[in-house]
């Protein structure tokens, strides 16, 4: 069995900053891809980031320069540093990783998700 279990988040003013963290728990044998996706109210979920298991990571544009996408292996955790927030980073964000419990077996796991509130 394998968790993902997000913590950070919360209520934050204009051009404040916010840490976001998914550790993977249970049976990993290996990590491959950890993405943030974020939710607005009446919007379509947006992939926000993503890192491949080579540190390699691309950004929504409007992100850009303002967030950051971080993994540590060796706790089997991703983050999601965001600074410079505006209110239209407001919503719920959810970190989503391919997981392989044995070798070559990778599948998808979703965090229970966490709401972001930047006020104007």
């Amino acid at each position: 069995q394998v968790q993902l279990v997000q913590s950070g988040g919360g209520f934050v003013q204009f051009g404040g900053s916010l840490n976001l963290s998914c550790a993977a728990s249970g049976n990993i044998f290996s990590i491959r891809v950890i993405t943030w996706f974020r939710q607005a109210p009446g919007k379509a979920r947006e992939l926000v980031a993503t890192i491949t298991d080579g540190d390699r990571s691309s950004y929504l544009d409007s992100v850009k320069g303002r967030f950051t996408i971080s993994r540590d292996n060796a706790k089997n955790t991703g983050y999601l540093q965001m600074n410079s927030l505006k209110p239209e980073d407001t919503g719920v964000y959810y970190c989503n990783a391919h997981i392989a419990s044995n070798p070559g077996d990778f599948r998808s796991y979703w965090g229970q998700g966490t709401q972001v509130t930047v006020s104007s």
